[in-house]
């Protein structure tokens, strides 16, 4: 049986299996926000990565950029989010590895392309010399497999990570119809490998004596980074059928910042080019915390518990993360080629100010207008799509079988049905 005659079916083996609670999602959620606490997480992870490249490269400011030195562990969170979504999404479900495989692509490359598009032109405009070979590595979702410079960031720099995930969506099939994630103790104990192989990747670290492969083969190689995504769907799945974290969301998150906190003596003492700094530190090694707050997060809307991560902004912020995440490092990179390196203070908070307005604006019109439109359309009109356009925009006094009348309200349709996965 090839890839795409594959089907995602995984049937829950106990009674206690749960459905996320309206209670936990923000007014006016739709059914991809029932766990709306997610995306709000999304937005901070984000965030992170803005700081920390902003630290690196516009100047850093006190306290903001000790914290953040290492924020670029925000993207370890996606790859855990990652895992931990699209096991909680899927579990139980029938749906073809082709329908999957074609909704991830809806998901993640029309904005590739935009923002790749993007930087090419940035770094047209900035006289930089563009390697094609990096950009058709980065527009095929390969380019984190190979350690040259010039196929990591010779399309958009943050891109990489999206290579990754093009890894792991090839492998979500395959890991739910492993026997040993449908039990809680299988769960357990690949949970405990998952653990100890970080700790044990990062240790190999001293075996690559070149800095850059060393760094490449740590940071940016997708079966290195697979061990987030396993993780996170490990986790995904026991919250899904019924177990929750030892602890709260406040502990999770105090964990989580406690760990970065713990990076600023490391990174004074060890120089990053050496194997034992904090640098690879910070986002192998933080994964079981992420994971830890994730459940921990998903748990509290299950229990309809209020986060102050569901809100109607954190969740409208979540949905722009991703375009923010793509666009951020291009706006930084324009703002700096045009107005320079600031030299003092005063203009570094200046300048990280207006890095974050107008990326978040430029994140923002990137969803409404590229993201969410594109993928609608592709989902729609590739394989286990109507291949029409949605009722709302049907001719006026039409409506299809079964719908809300005008000036009714109608529930989501649920999430046992097939087309309802997101």
């Amino acid at each position: 049986m090839g890839l795409t005659d594959t089907v995602l079916t995984v049937r829950p083996q106990n009674q206690n299996m749960v459905t996320p609670a309206p209670a936990g999602q923000a007014p006016g959620a739709g059914t991809r926000d029932r766990l709306g606490s997610l995306t709000g997480l999304r937005f901070w992870a984000a965030l992170a990565v803005v700081l920390y490249h902003l630290s690196r490269q516009a100047g850093t400011l006190p306290w903001i950029s000790d914290v953040t030195w290492y924020g670029r562990s925000g993207v370890t969170f996606f790859f855990v989010l990652s895992g931990f979504v699209l096991a909680w999404t899927y579990d139980g479900k029938t749906v073809p590895a082709v329908v999957f495989l074609w909704r991830r692509f809806a998901r993640i490359w029309p904005l590739l392309a935009a923002s790749t598009v993007a930087s090419v032109v940035v770094w047209r405009v900035l006289g930089t010399d563009i390697s094609l070979k990096g950009v058709a590595a980065t527009l095929g979702l390969v380019n984190s497999w190979m350690p040259g410079r010039e196929y990591l960031v010779g399309g958009n720099p943050a891109a990489w990570s999206l290579s990754d995930e093009a890894w792991f969506y090839l492998l979500f099939p395959v890991l739910l119809l492993l026997p040993v994630l449908r039990t809680s103790r299988g769960r357990l104990r690949i949970s405990v490998v998952l653990c100890a192989a970080s700790v044990a990747v990062w240790l190999a670290g001293s075996l690559i004596a070149e800095p850059a492969i060393r760094l490449w083969a740590l940071d940016y190689f997708p079966p290195t980074r697979t061990l987030q995504f396993v993780l996170g769907v490990t986790a995904g799945l026991a919250v899904k059928r019924g177990w929750r974290p030892p602890v709260g969301l406040a502990t999770s998150v105090a964990l989580v910042v406690a760990w970065h906190v713990a990076l600023i003596p490391w990174s004074r003492a060890v120089p990053d080019s050496l194997w034992y700094s904090p640098y690879s530190a910070s986002h192998l090694l933080s994964a079981p915390l992420f994971a830890l707050l994730v459940a921990a997060a998903a748990t509290a809307d299950l229990e309809g518990r209020r986060t102050g991560l569901s809100g109607p902004w954190m969740i409208r912020l979540g949905h722009w993360s991703f375009a923010w995440y793509l666009f951020h490092e291009i706006v930084i990179r324009a703002l700096l080629g045009g107005i320079g390196r600031p030299d003092t203070r005063g203009e570094t908070v200046a300048l990280w100010l207006l890095v974050l307005a107008l990326s978040l604006a430029v994140a923002a019109i990137a969803y409404h207008c590229v993201e969410h439109p594109l993928e609608r359309v592709l989902r729609r009109n590739g394989p286990g799509g109507s291949g029409r356009p949605p009722a709302s925009r049907r001719p006026t006094g039409t409506r299809r079988r079964g719908a809300s009348a005008p000036g009714t309200t109608s529930s989501p349709r649920p999430m046992t049905e097939k087309k309802s996965i997101q």
